[in-house]
């Protein structure tokens, strides 16, 4: 049962798993702090680790309250849109069919039927980055389930708030964060391996990052670009 502390101003959720050691992490973007503990491990022991850890985590969150955030979208014309790391300007075209997104060189075009609203014109966009994601997803699974010798047997597409991804090993589930699509590709290969990994290690321990290390050997880097690259004003 997931359960959490409280230690001053800071509330750490303590998660139970079938696990042998203790884990902390911190998750951008908002600094939430999730400690995983074995099941026989009684919370005094988990609250004394977490004290000592109170250092790092407060560095860990000053680090991502530092992060650059988007800028708040109104849906407009000429308004700045990504997609895979790249800038585009928002051009909307109104006309007699159903709503679609194509992209142009430097320009995202939004087709939409006339007096559509700001509001209306975002579900559209977040509908065609998720397929975008999917898409992008299902080649990187194609390529990496075979290497890895594992499978995701779903994959959850969705807006999420503290995590850029996350998994359920036993039933070889990912989910992952919607503004993916929007971060250059590098960064959704690392989640998805980061995930798939878990499969085989539910910690963040010395044989988890050595099996990505063997994948992916710049997967540090990359975590941190991630995690330094603008938020969407929707996490």
């Amino acid at each position: 049962m997931d359960t959490h502390l409280r230690l001053g101003d800071l509330w750490v959720e303590v998660v139970r798993k079938d696990i042998k050691n203790i884990h902390l992490s911190v998750a951008p973007p908002t600094g939430r702090v999730r400690i995983a503990a074995p099941h026989r491990m009684d919370l005094a022991t988990i609250r004394l680790f977490a004290i000592h850890k109170l250092g790092w985590i407060r560095r860990q969150q000053r680090q991502f309250q530092r992060q650059a955030r988007e800028t708040p979208r109104d849906y407009s014309e000429r308004e700045s849109h990504y997609l895979w790391g790249q800038r585009y300007l928002l051009h909307i075209e109104e006309v007699a069919a159903r709503p679609r997104v194509e992209i142009r060189p430097r320009r995202l075009c939004l087709y939409v039927r006339p007096h559509t609203a700001p509001e209306r014109r975002q579900e559209i966009l977040a509908a065609w980055y998720r397929e975008e994601l999917r898409r992008a997803t299902s080649t990187l699974l194609a390529t990496w389930e075979p290497t890895l010798g594992v499978t995701a047997h779903k994959v959850f597409i969705q807006r999420m708030r503290t995590q850029w991804g996350s998994c359920n090993p036993q039933a070889r589930t990912i989910r992952l964060n919607t503004e993916l699509a929007k971060k250059p590709p590098a960064c959704l290969e690392y989640v998805i391996l980061h995930e798939m990994a878990h499969f085989g290690d539910h910690t963040h321990g010395v044989r988890f990052q050595r099996l990505l290390e063997g994948y992916l050997p710049a997967w540090r880097q990359v975590q941190k670009w991630l995690n330094e690259l603008p938020v969407g004003e929707g996490l």
